[in-house]
């Protein structure tokens, strides 16, 4: 049996050393400024000794108030993001997944009709969830490119990362061969700056990218800069997939260099039985087999 003190007085305490004031802890708690006075009080009589040096105008935590506020915060917010949890699973079902936005475009989103086919019952939303954005409490899942260990997560690889050129099919047709790209603009990705020469070495091409070489923000605008004859972009699996199988870009070279990291569909724990993310895990299973 836990031996806890009040869950009011733990609350008033921390909300009051946060905000350095009883009176702005009882806007947030709306309680008056006395009340919340009161709880930090019969608190500190609980626990036998004070948490706060009272002054006239001013609130001073005091070493054992220190210590004992960040862990206080850090379990009320994990309190709240579990409640979020647990309360998005009892509503509709709803799947928000975290997705890079070129992965979205290119991949994820030409396909989410034949999801929503077949599952009419579950409402899709797309959260942006690249690699330098932290992965959401909210997301029922996430698809991100890394090396599997995500800590609080459970990752599934879908697809390994191989890079390789693409480019319009009017330049195809000038390179024959892996020399052939010193006359070509290459096109670069700015959050990839060794996806060329990575390339380029396994290719046993000595270029050295030119410095004044279009850059890109994303995958998916050096792409379509190569689909409109811009230059040659370094393609990454799966974005050019429907492009190659349309014609609209061209792999000139049958050369391709693992990135060393792969995609996997990641999720909290607590998500694994969640219907909208069992049925999403078995469709995507089906679409990057």
């Amino acid at each position: 049996m836990r031996a806890l003190p009040s869950l009011n007085g733990l609350r008033a305490f921390e909300a009051a050393a946060r905000h350095g004031s009883f009176a702005a802890a009882g806007a947030e708690l709306n309680v008056t400024q006395a009340a919340v006075s009161r709880m930090v009080r019969l608190l500190e009589e609980r626990l036998g000794f004070r948490l706060f040096e009272r002054h006239a105008n001013s609130l001073q935590l005091t070493w054992q108030g220190r210590t004992l506020q960040p862990g206080l915060t850090t379990s009320f917010d994990a309190i709240a993001s579990l409640l979020e949890q647990v309360a998005a699973q009892s509503a509709l079902p709803i799947l928000t997944i975290g997705v890079g936005p070129s992965f979205a475009m290119r991949w994820l989103i030409p396909r989410l009709a034949d999801f929503q086919t077949r599952h009419p019952d579950i409402e899709v939303r797309i959260a942006t969830g690249g690699a330098i954005n932290p992965i959401g409490h909210d997301w029922t899942c996430g698809i991100r490119l890394g090396d599997g260990r995500w800590p609080g997560f459970e990752a599934e690889m879908l697809f390994s990362a191989e890079l390789f050129p693409v480019c319009a099919p009017a330049i195809a047709r000038r390179v024959k061969k892996a020399d052939d790209l010193r006359q070509q603009t290459l096109l670069h990705v700015v959050h990839a700056p060794d996806d060329w020469p990575r390339w380029l070495k396994a290719a046993g091409v000595k270029l050295r990218p030119e410095k004044r070489s279009p850059r890109f923000a994303t995958y998916a605008m050096a792409l379509q800069a190569a689909t409109d004859g811009l230059g040659v972009a370094m393609a990454l699996e799966p974005y050019v997939a429907d492009d190659l199988a349309a014609g609209r870009l061209v792999a000139p070279f049958r050369q391709r260099v693992p990135k060393g990291i792969a995609w996997y569909l990641l999720h909290p724990p607590a998500r694994a039985a969640d219907p909208s993310f069992v049925a999403f895990r078995g469709w995507l299973r089906a679409q990057s087999g």
